[in-house]
């Protein structure tokens, strides 16, 4: 009897050692469950800091982070850009020209009819500034910002839009499409492109959502700057100083985020490539290098503004001088036509530019940071 009531407490204690240990193990499965996002936010911000040299509010000298860059000079480049094109010039032409068609069926091209109603409002309201070719030149100028900056165009609906936003989308997927392929030695046609560019539509769609979602602090300061100028807050000194100190530094919050952003653009085309890791590995290839990378943006736009204008302005004057002889040929869309044929080329242009510094930046010798 005494053994077997030896044997029933021990029982006893295993079983409630056993369910103790569970009630433990329960919990410390509890709590791991419970600290796996804090644990996993703690490795990421581990790794983003390893990966990271800079840190807030601490200058990094440059004889302790050196990283290199070894890219043309602006024109050499932009000169680069120009020859890859025109060496494939029908295969472009052709993906210009169908980004015309389409744009011009699904969204519709500027108004011939509110081009002549401006030019009429320009004649009328003048009182005689723009005579002579200096005051032609002036207007010109004049009906060439109203005209860049959508002067001719009505308002779109929201389908106009969405069209609008899938045609330079796929216009950009095309074009770094031909452009990776060519530059591996491929042969191919516009309809390669076309039927087989368009695999990673959805991560390139959220990427710019993304770079939407930077550029609202500029955004925010052109808002500002459409206020301070109707409530007269610029007139005052310290009132207009601060104004463009925080407007300045919005824009600069954009720029630095958009840098590394335009870049995984074309990260996110890469097979397989996930939106976010696109957008971190993009961020990685800025490190060191952001501000000459911003600077070769930059010109790449003030070089497409300044195309623009080269080409606008003395087509204006064209058009002004052989209507003013040809009165009959007034219906002609000249410059609406012309807006839409730059409009495709710089989306091209600014598509092929972006991807080939990309590459050069990849093809640089230097450590990751």
């Amino acid at each position: 009897m005494a053994v077997t009531k030896k044997k029933v407490t021990k029982k006893k204690v295993t079983r409630a050692k056993s369910r103790k240990a569970q009630k433990v193990n329960i919990a410390v499965r509890v709590i791991r469950i419970i600290l796996i996002p804090f644990v996993a936010v703690k490795n990421r911000m581990k790794s983003y800091l390893s990966r990271r040299p800079h840190r807030s509010f601490r200058r990094t000298r440059r004889r302790d982070f050196v990283r290199t860059l070894k890219l043309p000079g602006y024109f050499a480049f932009t000169k680069q850009v120009r020859l890859v094109l025109w060496k494939n010039r029908k295969t472009f032409g052709l993906l210009a020209l169908a980004y015309m068609v389409l744009t011009a069926l699904m969204v519709g091209m500027s108004s011939q009819d509110m081009y002549g109603d401006l030019i009429d409002t320009f004649n009328s309201t003048s009182n005689g500034a723009f005579e002579g070719f200096f005051g032609e030149l002036g207007k010109a100028g004049l009906l060439f910002v109203s005209t860049a900056t959508g002067g001719l165009t009505a308002s779109l609906t929201e389908a106009q839009q969405i069209f609008a936003g899938v045609i330079i989308l796929m216009t950009w997927l095309a074009s770094v499409w031909i452009l990776r392929n060519l530059l591996a030695g491929h042969k191919l046609k516009l309809r390669d492109g076309l039927y087989n560019s368009g695999a990673p539509i959805l991560p390139t769609f959220l990427v710019a959502l993304v770079l939407i979602v930077q550029l609202i602090p500029a955004a925010l300061a052109i808002i500002g700057y459409g206020a301070a100028s109707s409530t007269g807050l610029l007139n005052g000194g310290v009132e207009a100083m601060l104004f463009w100190f925080v407007a300045g530094l919005l824009t600069v919050v954009s720029l630095y985020f958009i840098t590394s952003t335009v870049f995984a653009l074309v990260i996110v085309t890469l097979p397989g490539m996930y939106p976010m890791a696109a957008i971190k590995t993009a961020g990685d290839m800025m490190v060191g290098r952001r501000v000459r990378i911003l600077l070769r943006l930059i010109w790449m736009l003030v070089g497409v503004v300044m195309t623009w204008a080269f080409v606008i302005i003395p087509l204006i004057i064209f058009d002004s001088w052989i209507k003013g002889i040809w009165p009959v040929i007034n219906w002609l869309p000249i410059i609406p036509v012309a807006i839409l044929l730059l409009s495709s080329v710089s989306v091209i242009w600014m598509s092929s530019y972006i991807y080939l510094l990309y590459r050069r930046v990849i093809e640089d010798e230097s450590d990751p940071a």
